[in-house]
């Protein structure tokens, strides 16, 4: 049952970002929504009910404002005059708003690291990735809004910097990276087409990767980071991939990272501040790498190891990829 809810919850996704109208991409959304809130309840879980409701409700606000605006927009688009002009750009604003409330966006994520704090590593996967990619395409469609895109790109890598500091659930420190990231792809969405799609591959391919690391070690509170099973490499690829999603240079999330900033080259003040909010983010990425390869004889008692070779082997090929950052990078030159 679970399969049929995800082939639909992909099947929403694609609905929208390639339908020809705005009523298209609401049914998408919708179908998309009503989709993964199932996939969202877990028996292994006592807090997925609690998230999945709180999912619904956000989502479900942020599809009555996206109709209410589509409304609006199909009337005013008739008639071209200075009233019908305002009310056009004010219902662009309003889609705007409504569409970085669905993907957790600051000043509106208030949802976002409770939801992922409910869910299980499958499904946090899912919403950190793939529930962003209708409303990051759908953004970029929409005409430029530069000042509401400015103060979300500034919010966005703020919040998602000092959010993640005094957490210890790595679930929610990978919701406030997740905002931090959101806040570097709108930015690359307004230098570039390419470049907002070229950092979300990059950022999904990373995410992803640690996602299968906690997911095969069955960790979720930073002071477990420490009782990784004693691997060497099952140690050096959590340290690779979580200074690589903090974008440090040799690897490979520093890549896009660096394009980003490359082009940025008239936006000066805020460039500054998006480097200075990632050194941030680089905190709480060495403090769970410390904690992984932090000497201590402790033993784990009540976790059970998963010997998943399958993910394992997937998770090293990952961590390989990110190492070849400052190659691909050279190569660019």
């Amino acid at each position: 049952m679970k399969f049929l809810f995800l082939i639909m919850m992909i099947s929403g996704t694609l609905i929208s970002i390639s339908s020809n109208s705005w009523f298209g991409v609401w049914m998408g959304l919708e179908i998309n929504l009503l989709s993964f809130v199932p996939l969202m309840s877990s028996t292994k879980n006592v807090f997925s009910s609690e998230a999945s409701l709180k999912y619904f409700l956000v989502q479900a606000m942020a599809s009555s404002i996206i109709l209410f605006s589509i409304i609006n927009l199909s009337f005013t688009s008739k008639i071209f005059d200075e009233m019908n002009s305002f009310i056009y750009s004010l219902n662009q604003w309003t889609l705007l708003t409504s569409l970085m409330l669905k993907m957790g966006a600051a000043p509106l994520h208030f949802w976002f690291p409770g939801v992922m704090n409910g869910l299980t590593w499958s499904n946090c996967l899912i919403l950190m990735v793939w529930q962003k990619i209708a409303p990051m395409m759908l953004i970029s469609l929409l005409e430029s809004i530069s000042i509401m895109m400015m103060m979300s790109i500034l919010m966005s890598v703020i919040v998602g910097s000092i959010g993640g500091l005094s957490q210890m659930s790595i679930r929610k420190i990978l919701a406030y990276s997740s905002i931090n990231h959101i806040g570097w792809m709108l930015a690359a969405m307004i230098l570039s087409q390419n470049l907002w799609m070229i950092y979300f591959m990059i950022y999904s391919l990373i995410s992803a990767t640690i996602v299968v690391l906690m997911l095969v070690n069955q960790l979720f509170h930073l002071n477990q980071t420490m009782f990784v099973e004693k691997n060497s490499l099952m140690k050096f690829a959590l340290f690779t991939n979580l200074l690589s999603l903090g974008g440090l240079p040799p690897f490979l999330g520093f890549l896009p990272k660096w394009l980003v900033i490359q082009n940025m080259t008239g936006f000066t003040y805020i460039m500054i501040i998006m480097v200075v909010m990632t050194l941030m983010t680089l905190f709480y990425y060495m403090r769970m790498s410390y904690s992984a390869f932090l000497i201590t004889n402790t033993k784990n008692t009540w976790m059970m190891n998963s010997k998943n070779n399958l993910l394992n082997n997937v998770s090293y090929i990952a961590s390989s990829i990110s190492m070849m950052g400052l190659l691909i990078s050279l190569l660019m030159i």
